[in-house]
């Protein structure tokens, strides 16, 4: 039959009511990935505050260090994830535990830093906090296309399903940014902020593992 022979229907899809719920799944631990992400970013930025002082040109080197590392990450997640292809969801799970790790040790790194770049001047601390930043930026950048990649495969409506997912992951920015500054910072310090973002980023992790140990 001519139907059988249509490009529509060579599109492998999974049966709509597993999508649906795996996809769910996703969504959250998305948001909570950039909760944490944006959290990072806020507490970060303070303690560089020692080795940068704090006016416009700290902060736009701090953005900048984050920018860098969300697009390298994109580019390098596009590649890692059509090389893993079969392991999608494993390797987001991975990724989140390895950003986890990195906050965890992130407090004492960032003061080695500072007291190695004392009295340095504006671009030598610049290419410090890339150096020590870097690492962790670009693996929070790779989990958007390991994600967009999974989709791809398992929803032809990529454009729905990917603009959902974004969407996620900004509104847990901006909740994270939010929560930082007008909670978090309330009831800790910043080595218990980020202490925070790395259990969030350890949980979305074990989440991701415990849900998707199973193929849909």
């Amino acid at each position: 039959m001519a139907m059988l022979n249509s490009p529509s229907m060579s599109i492998k899809t999974a049966p709509r009511p597993a999508f649906e719920r795996t996809y769910s799944i996703l969504l959250g631990l998305f948001f909570l990935s950039g909760l944490a992400a944006l959290s990072y970013q806020v507490t970060w930025q303070r303690l560089l505050f020692t080795a940068f002082g704090v006016d416009i040109e700290s902060v736009t080197i701090v953005v900048s260090v984050f920018m860098f590392g969300l697009g390298a990450g994109a580019l390098a997640g596009g590649a890692v994830a059509d090389r893993f292809a079969g392991h999608l969801l494993r390797l987001f799970a991975m990724v989140e535990m390895a950003i986890g790790a990195f906050g965890l040790l992130s407090p004492a790194l960032i003061e080695i830093l500072n007291d190695a770049l004392a009295g340095s001047s504006r671009a030598v601390a610049a290419v410090g906090s890339f150096a020590v930043l870097a690492v962790p930026t670009i693996l929070m950048g790779a989990t958007l296309p390991v994600l967009v990649t999974h989709v791809n495969r398992t929803n032809a409506n990529i454009g729905e399903a990917v603009g959902r997912l974004y969407f996620a992951n900004t509104a847990g920015a901006a909740a994270g940014a939010f929560l930082t500054g007008y909670w978090f910072l309330l009831v800790t310090d910043l080595h218990g902020v980020i202490r925070i973002a790395a259990t969030i980023n350890i949980a979305v992790a074990i989440c991701a593992l415990l849900a998707f140990r199973q193929k849909p």
